[in-house]
This record gives structure tokens, C-alpha cells and sequence, in this order.
């Protein structure tokens, strides 16, 4: 609120300034690549529509986590939404929610099976779905 009241950086005059310098050349537990994206996004189609999308993006990994982790996939399913456009990871979801689950599925090939569809979205994008760690300190 120290520029002018305005409520989001991407409103702001100085917008992207040097606080965002470095932010998002390595992830945290979600990746920051999209990070300015989202910024002129919002800005672009107002903030109301964009948090429309950010809340099916969220309902959508509360289901992939709910019923396709094998409690390994917790974080691929995280940079998956976050990463992914809407649009793809409705269309992985649909094929998730009609496909006939062979019986005797396992947690961990459900979990597969769901990660698979969203890798192949990735690709489909060239986005990869691999976390960008920090560089490490070189020691003297």
C-alpha cells in the first residue's frame, strides 16, 4: 500500500521493479516461472476473472491430490496446476473422471496414470513440469 494504494503489483507504476529481480529463476514448493505471466494476466482480464481461474485451477489440484496421490505426487500435481493453463488440465481432468479404472487399480497406478496425462499436456506445451532449484554457494 506504499505506492499509491494500489492492491496488486501489476497496478503499480514501477511494476515489475526490483523487488522481483531473481524471484523466478528457481521454484519453491510451487514454481515461480509464471510468476510476471500471472501479473499481466490479471491485468489484462481483471482481477475478478483471474481468481475465477486460479480457484478451479485450486479445486482441480484438491481432486488430483484428494484421489489420484500416492503420497509422492503431491508436488508434480502442484507445479502441474500452477503450470498448466486452465484448458489443459480441464481436458486431463475430463479424461480422468470418464476413464473405466481397470479393477484392482493401485493408488500408486492411479497416480501414474493421472500424472501421465498431465505430462503429456506439458509436453504437448514444452513446459517443464521439473522443479528449478537454487544455485548452490560454491565453497571457497
Amino acid at each position: 500500500m506504499e505506492h499509491g494504494g494500489v492492491a496488486y503489483c501489476f497496478q503499480c507504476g514501477s511494476f515489475p521493479c526490483g523487488k522481483y529481480e531473481g524471484l523466478d529463476e528457481y521454484d519453491s514448493f510451487i514454481s515461480h516461472r509464471n510468476r510476471r505471466k500471472d501479473f499481466e494476466t490479471a491485468r489484462k482480464i481483471g482481477v475478478d476473472a483471474y481468481r475465477e481461474i486460479q480457484t478451479r485451477k485450486a479445486e482441480i489440484l484438491k481432486l488430483l491430490l484428494d484421489r489420484y496421490n500416492d503420497g509422492r505426487k503431491k508436488r508434480f500435481f502442484c507445479f502441474a496446476v500452477n503450470l498448466l493453463e486452465l484448458d489443459d488440465l480441464e481436458r486431463a481432468l475430463e479424461q480422468l473422471l470418464t476413464r473405466n479404472m481397470p479393477e484392482g487399480e493401485t493408488d500408486k497406478e492411479r497416480a501414474a496414470y493421472a500424472a501421465g496425462l498431465l505430462q503429456k499436456a506439458a509436453d504437448r506445451k514444452s513446459i517443464d513440469l521439473k522443479p528449478r532449484g537454487k544455485p548452490r554457494e560454491k565453497k571457497r
